[in-house]
């Protein structure tokens, strides 16, 4: 009788220590699961912060970009009807900015037609300089303006760098890297086989764009279509039509190109050349070129003519 009460006393004690062990080892993995979760939200709340900053910096160019519209003055109808519809875009993307403030891909976007923007205006201001229809006034705002954009410039090289450590973080994935973007005016002889590169405006028949697109491992293979997208000196979209075939869809917008590329992408460097042109004829001034793959603006470059 005492044996079977020491062998219960020996199976109880048994018992609990079993339960001692299994508390023990739920706990532990409660820790875990604890530590595992606040470092994902310590995580998520860096990423967080640095979409805020990226948000609030595209703001704050925004509000500087209307200000600088603001002061651009013009008597030509034309021209001062396509600076209140810019006007009225920048007023559409700070909505649009406060709107979206952590989503990483629009702020992005936003960023990208900013700097478009900010290009056309340069483009507005050398315009109204050259057909000399700003006063004494404007002239010295025009200066302050200038000084503006130097300064945005230098500041804008510092969010491309904080861009570069935002993008390291979200939004590593298929966009491909697009460089080596060169465009030269070109004429050909009666032919059409032979091509000759020109800086002349009156002597330019078409824009050639040459490019490089990078290696992407993560990219899709297959056939990509290249679209190139021209900004004229007066800030027009070139063309050869403006019917839905030369319409295409970049960055959550739409404009007309100039010139397309099909490549047949196999996840590494491959070039490719597209030759741009409009309706009108070439009119001295910059020309602001865009390469878009997939929907997004992948490269850019500018070309003078005289």
């Amino acid at each position: 009788m005492e044996e079977q009460v020491q062998e219960k006393r020996k199976q109880r004690g048994l018992i609990l220590w079993a339960m001692v062990v299994l508390l023990m080892g739920t706990n532990a993995y409660a820790l875990w699961l604890y530590w595992k979760e606040k470092n994902k939200l310590v995580e998520q709340k860096v990423v967080t912060e640095k979409i805020y900053v990226e948000r609030d910096n595209v703001q704050a160019d925004l509000i500087v970009l209307q200000k600088e519209y603001e002061e651009l003055q013009t008597t030509d109808a034309k021209m001062q009807v396509e600076i209140e519809e810019k006007k009225a875009r920048i007023a559409e993307l700070i909505e649009e900015a406060k709107k979206h403030k952590n989503d990483a891909r629009t702020i992005a976007s936003l960023r990208k037609e900013t700097e478009t923007l900010r290009n056309i205006m340069i483009g507005y201001v050398h315009t109204i300089d050259s057909l000399n229809t700003l006063n004494i006034q404007l002239k010295e705002e025009k200066q302050t303006v200038i000084k503006k954009l130097g300064e945005e410039k230098e500041k804008q090289n510092v969010l491309i760098k904080e861009k570069e450590e935002l993008k390291s973080t979200i939004a590593k994935g298929s966009v491909l890297n697009c460089f080596n973007v060169v465009a030269k005016a070109v004429s050909f002889k009666k032919s059409g086989t032979k091509e000759t590169e020109t800086t002349k405006a009156k002597r330019a028949q078409k824009i050639k764009v040459s490019f490089t697109l990078g290696e992407n491992k993560i990219a899709k293979k297959g056939e990509k279509t290249v679209y190139v997208r021209v900004m004229t000196p007066d800030g027009k979209e070139m063309a050869k039509s403006y019917d839905e075939s030369y319409k295409f869809r970049f960055d959550n917008s739409s404009g007309y190109f100039a010139g397309k590329e099909t490549l047949n992408y196999a996840n590494a460097e491959i070039d490719g050349v597209t030759y741009c042109e409009g309706m009108d004829d070439f009119v001295p001034g910059t020309y602001i070129i865009e390469i878009t793959c997939d929907g997004v603006v992948v490269g850019n470059t500018t070309l003078k003519l005289d």
